[in-house]
């Protein structure tokens, strides 16, 4: 899930850089693969296999320090957003820029997603945090 920020540019993700995440039951399988398919008179090296088991915990805890990071991000983006309720914000569109008040938030998969309402009384929904350019 991509986190924006307030003034972030967008970008699309890359949807098979994500598809192309090896899980660490992936990883066991392949060690497992080596161990079935070793020869016999020359097995696995001890140090060669602990070296790999080390991989693998490295890579695990890597994995967990990054859903980690991803939660901090994911609650600095609530508190950024909770901020500029009742707020004047700047917001980029796709025809422009308007100018108007935040009056909610709503959250969309974990994202914070803003209404403002402009001078003349309509109302935007859905505006992501990286759409804010200034805030009064």
């Amino acid at each position: 899930m991509a986190i924006d920020a307030i003034g972030a540019s967008t970008q699309a993700s890359d949807t098979s850089l994500q598809q192309a995440v090896v899980s660490q039951e992936d990883l066991f399988r392949i060690l497992l693969t080596q161990l079935n398919y070793q020869d016999p008179m020359k097995p696995m090296d001890n140090a060669e296999f602990i070296a790999q088991l080390a991989q693998f915990t490295s890579l695990e805890q890597a994995r967990q320090s990054n859903d980690k990071f991803e939660s901090l991000l994911r609650m600095q983006s609530t508190g950024q957003s909770v901020g500029l309720l009742t707020r004047s914000v700047q917001i980029g569109t796709q025809t422009g820029t308007e100018v108007g008040q935040v009056t909610s938030i709503t959250f969309a998969e974990g994202a914070p997603q803003l209404t403002i309402k402009t001078a003349d009384g309509r109302f935007i929904n859905n505006v992501a945090l990286s759409q804010v350019q200034i805030i009064n």
